[in-house]
């Protein structure tokens, strides 16, 4: 494609910038994907680099102004949005995730792109979540004209770190209620006529062949071939070109970037930011950045050949967090940017607490003893949502979910105590099931009592020696769990406390486990139960960068026109939890079109019968033009029961409120252990 055609072909975006639709970049099996461009406007003559972002997030319904899509043109590069395969406006059939049929069309895209007369050869790629995942796992097949990438929110393990599976424990609100749910509705959604001459088989096509991702997962329930697939940590030497990492401690994937970084063996840089599942402009908790700036100036240093001085600052950046009060709905964090010249950080060591008697967290290892809990499948509702996709969702205090766990707590610290890097636990447990789950929490306890949530991790305990061969516990025998908290960066500051929590539940975040059970955990010198926090000096070893702050505003979720539901009710009477969230999105895509989004979940859970647990979500997605109504709702219903979990999934379309096209799945899954 020309630059003359490019200009025939260009519709006004932001100011510097220009459109070009539905460009058809060619696979080698002959399926066409379909690509945005945003492109510079006139005064950039001659080839520029591309940053391509590969998603299946339809990328016709892009609002006009969106930054990421004015910034980087707008700095001398072209953005290419590109239709993951079977997704928007692409071609082909969608059946799942992260298939290899999906990198491969990735790479084909990059050197598409690099052979274009628009290009000078040089095609970096950056997204965030699935952008992120798409970004390593092309990376890993080594395009020759893949000049860099930029992950943000991302996983290197698709079993470990994912919204699928957490320490072997099937996640329950996430799939159902939102991803998993809402791509059922998006891969049934019509391309834009305007844009797309075979629209109409396209459509078609996506209707009829397109599937359910989350049977796919619900029938992997351990982790295999399946899930190794796309889990970049395994093969992190294929990556050749340079690699920028952005994520975020309340992001539900804070595991991966130091993970990630300390396996790569190219340039490489990692931010990580206080933030959710949002990029760091407009995430919560703050401080927001100024990320796209940061961004030209990786792109400029290895695209241009420029000295923007971004890799002679430390290559390791991270917000060390510190106590406020728990609040669900804040803006910011309390903390500060903390530097290092490398990764395990220089000065790290370990600090070791033990469980003791009487709910202390001691130094020392003291004498023999064991505690006892109930497990109670309605635990975890103080903890936040995982962050995936929602907005809203931060942890509260956590005092109420601690009134139905063990609770271990230190002394007031006499100093404080920095952490950074991901604390471990070794639990010496039994229990009256031979399905249970183990869930610790590290909170910050401030002198007035409150309790705010600093990290967590669990662990199917039949998943203890193998998260691919799990083995039943036998009841009442003692067995020893290494469970992993996620990685953290916090100052315990002086006059504070530590807590480890133990519970066997973070519902709704993960599917609760069928029996009921009361559980012993041992300590002392015979069962050595304890904490292990990685440490690091008060400083770190470098000075932070300065970064520009956010030019986006925000508001509290609360204080929103059309704010989000997150409704907790527990039935005084029956003892049954009633979990429910909503969420109503609208953009306006141009003068014509505004596209609707609503998602809907309801989870519900018997403490006394934790087997028959259930989800129910329902997401609506809908098209309004002057000219007709296009809607795809799906409904997505999982039963839970002792030995399978019974599948309902419903696929309705209507245009102008009349039937067009109908789905139905039914599936009953057998719970491995779960």
């Amino acid at each position: 494609m020309s630059q003359e055609e490019l200009s025939r072909m260009h519709i006004a975006y932001a100011q510097g910038v220009r459109l070009i639709k539905n460009v058809r970049i060619p696979m080698r099996d002959g399926v066409r994907l379909s690509a945005d461009l945003y492109v510079p406007a006139d005064d950039h003559t001659g080839p520029l680099p591309v940053v391509m972002e590969y998603i299946p997030y339809r990328k016709d319904e892009v609002a006009p102004g969106h930054r990421f899509y004015s910034y980087i043109p707008q700095h001398g590069y072209i953005v290419a949005r590109v239709d993951i395969r079977g997704t928007g406006a692409s071609a082909g059939v969608a059946t799942d995730e992260y298939v290899p049929g999906e990198q491969q069309d990735g790479y084909d895209a990059i050197e598409w792109l690099a052979a274009q007369p628009f290009c000078d050869g040089s095609v970096n790629m950056m997204g965030i979540s699935y952008g992120g995942f798409t970004s390593l796992q092309v990376a890993t097949l080594r395009p020759p004209h893949l000049r860099s990438i930029i992950p943000m929110y991302f996983t290197d393990d698709r079993y470990t770190d994912d919204c699928h599976y957490r320490g072997g424990h099937l996640r329950q609100y996430y799939d159902a209620g939102h991803y998993g749910n809402f791509m059922i509705a998006y891969n049934a959604m019509p391309p834009y006529p305007e844009w797309s001459e075979d629209w109409a088989e396209i459509w078609a096509e996506h209707l009829e062949h397109n599937e359910p991702y989350l049977l796919n997962w619900l029938s992997h329930q351990t982790d295999g071939p399946y899930w190794r697939h796309g889990s970049v940590g395994d093969i992190a030497e294929r990556i050749e070109c340079p690699v920028f990492m952005i994520g975020g401690w309340r992001d539900g994937y804070p595991n991966p970037p130091l993970r990630l970084y300390q396996a790569l063996r190219v340039p490489r840089k990692v931010l990580v930011g206080p933030w959710n599942h949002a990029v760091p402009d407009v995430a919560v908790p703050g401080p927001r950045i100024d990320h796209l700036h940061e961004v030209v100036r990786w792109l400029d240093h290895w695209c241009k050949g420029r000295e923007t001085g971004i890799m002679d600052e430390p290559p390791v950046v991270i917000y060390m967090q510190r106590y406020e009060r728990p609040d669900a709905d804040r803006l910011d964090a309390a903390g500060e940017w903390r530097a290092e010249t490398a990764w395990p950080a220089p000065g790290a060591g370990e600090m070791t607490f033990y469980l003791g008697d009487d709910g202390r967290l001691e130094g020392a290892c003291g004498r023999d003893g064991e505690d006892e809990f109930s497990y109670v499948a309605s635990v975890g509702v103080t903890a936040g949502l995982w962050s995936g996709g929602l907005q809203f969702g931060q942890p509260g205090d956590q005092r109420p979910d601690e009134a139905y766990s063990l609770i271990y707590t230190s002394p007031p610290l006499e100093a404080d105590i920095h952490v950074l890097g991901r604390p471990r636990v070794q639990l010496h447990v039994a229990s009256t099931a031979s399905v249970i789950g183990f869930c610790v929490s590290l909170t910050d306890v401030a002198p007035d009592g409150s309790s705010h949530l600093v990290a967590k991790g669990m662990l199917n305990a039949t998943r203890r020696h193998s998260l691919t061969d799990p083995q039943p516990l036998v009841p009442g025998q003692a067995y020893e769990l290494s469970i992993e908290i996620d990685c953290t960066a916090w100052r315990f500051e002086r006059g504070h406390r530590i807590r480890l929590t133990v519970a066997s539940a973070d519902w709704p975040n993960v599917w609760p486990t069928p029996q009921p059970a009361t559980n012993r955990v041992f300590r002392g010198d015979s069962h050595p139960s304890q904490l292990v926090l990685p440490t690091v000096p008060a400083a770190g070893s470098a000075r932070p960068p300065e970064f520009r702050p956010s030019p986006e505003g925000l508001q509290r979720h609360a204080r929103r026109l059309d704010p989000p539901v997150w409704e907790v009710v527990h039935d005084a009477l029956s003892r049954r939890a009633r979990v429910h969230l909503l969420e109503r999105l609208s953009e306006r895509i141009n003068d014509a079109t505004l596209v609707t989004r609503e998602y809907e979940l309801t989870s519900h859970v018997d403490p006394d019968d934790p087997a028959e647990a259930s989800v129910r979500g329902r997401h609506t997605s809908t098209i309004t033009r002057p000219n007709g109504l296009t809607t795809a709702t799906s409904t997505v219903s999982i039963q839970g029961a002792a030995t399978h979990f019974h599948v309902t999934i419903d696929l309705v379309v209507t245009v102008d409120g009349l039937p067009h096209h109908t789905r139905q799945w039914v599936k009953s899954v057998p719970r491995h252990l779960l």
